[in-house]
């Protein structure tokens, strides 16, 4: 158990950057000219979708420690 959570810990510390576009976006936003505005878009989108996964793992850790307090 203890090594799972050292994994998924490190996966969160040392992640690799990702390129977040939808079709739509990259078609908006190609070309030399709006590197930064497209930068920009992809930031936002990482920042979006972080919040969910940290609502989930938030769920996980507090029924985890109501399991572990009923034992």
């Amino acid at each position: 158990m203890r090594k799972s959570f050292l994994i998924i810990v490190f996966s969160f510390l040392f992640s690799c950057a990702a390129q977040a576009q939808c079709a739509m976006c990259r078609a908006s936003l190609g070309g030399d000219a709006n590197k930064v505005q497209a930068e920009a878009v992809n930031d936002g989108i990482v920042y979006l979708m972080v919040i969910p996964y940290l609502l989930v793992a938030g769920a996980a850790y507090a029924i985890y420690k109501m399991k572990k307090n009923n034992k």
